[in-house]
């Protein structure tokens, strides 16, 4: 269940023109995505609220309504801030969801310092498994 509300995101996003069950369906991939990241790593439910709606901001940002940070007229020309695949640190909503999280593992995120673990089940028979 989403810890934050269309009504924190929007307070956050710089005028906003998405309906609600857009935003709402942003709001639930960036609950998967703290849920996952983020459980057991010491966090209060208040911070990983916050977070989420950081989150939420930085994944709208990035593909829907992507920031300026260089606008035209006459010859028509925008520049738009980040850069593709640079992950959370592209946007600041993203930057303040790393700097939100205390146990570091969205920074760990951001500089690719991922952890994969991998277990293989060993079986000598060739009895099908159950």
């Amino acid at each position: 269940m989403a810890r934050t509300t269309v009504d924190e995101v929007k307070n956050i996003l710089d005028d906003t023109s998405l309906e609600d069950a857009v935003i709402t369906s942003y709001i639930d991939d960036a609950n998967v995505f703290v849920t996952d990241s983020l459980t057991g790593k010491g966090l209060s439910t208040d911070m990983m609220t916050k977070i989420e709606k950081w989150i939420t901001a930085h994944m709208i940002s990035v593909t829907r309504e992507r920031m300026a940070a260089k606008e035209g007229a006459g010859g028509a020309e925008i520049t738009y801030t980040g850069k593709w695949g640079a992950g959370l640190s592209s946007s600041p909503y993203g930057q303040m969801a790393i700097n939100l999280d205390s146990s570091n593992t969205l920074l760990a995120l951001a500089e690719g310092k991922r952890t994969a673990t991998s277990r293989a089940v060993v079986s000598f028979d060739d009895s099908p498994l159950l």
